[in-house]
């Protein structure tokens, strides 16, 4: 593990600046893999976790920092419940925590620094300093992935029957006896002109 600092310069690096939802963020996942015992994510520990985040803002940006976790390498999961909170999956031990944000814990940076008139850097030196369990709850879960979640799956692709494009990963919709890609089953989050 890295210490803060050099994760906060990391968060700064990949999130374009720093502010309170990357602290936050660094916070979130620093205690998440502390309470599934996850001391090596970037080493030896890199292939026995995935996270799923739960927000699409600053916070969101450096959890992979942290854990190492990407889209790309199908180890970070994005569900959109608008909620400053993530899930924490030890593949090895199929154990679960999830951490999400008090919202008291706005309130207690506000009288941690009230001579500080910026809300901003209020949070970023409290949430630096914030008890883990002032900062967040948390509460173990258990999070069902099938084999087409995980890292390092392989599947055959499949033609969509209505646009040709090729789906991967089990993604296939079938709708009347079609093979469909979500877009023409219709959850299209586009319109086509």
């Amino acid at each position: 593990m890295r210490s803060f600092d050099e994760y906060v310069a990391l968060a700064e690096q990949a999130h374009g600046h720093i502010c309170a939802g990357q602290i936050l963020g660094l916070r979130m996942a620093l205690y998440g893999l502390e309470l599934l015992g996850i001391q090596d994510p970037e080493g030896k520990d890199r292939k026995r976790l995935v996270t799923f985040v739960e927000i699409d803002r600053c916070a969101t940006d450096a959890i992979p920092v942290v854990t190492g976790c990407r889209l790309g390498k199908r180890a970070l999961k994005f569900r959109d419940f608008g909620k400053v909170a993530a899930t924490f999956c030890d593949l090895s031990t199929d154990r679960a925590v999830r951490v999400s944000a008090r919202e008291s814990s706005r309130q207690r940076a506000r009288e941690m620094y009230p001579e500080m008139e910026s809300r901003n850097q209020q949070q970023m030196r409290a949430y630096r300093e914030m008890p883990s369990p002032e900062l967040f709850d948390f509460q173990w879960v258990r999070v069902r992935l099938g084999p087409e979640e995980l890292p390092g799956f392989k599947a055959p692709r499949v033609a969509c029957a209505g646009c040709g494009e090729t789906i991967n990963f089990k993604r296939e919709v079938e709708l009347d006896g079609r093979l469909l890609c979500r877009a023409c089953a219709g959850e299209r989050y586009y319109e086509p002109l």
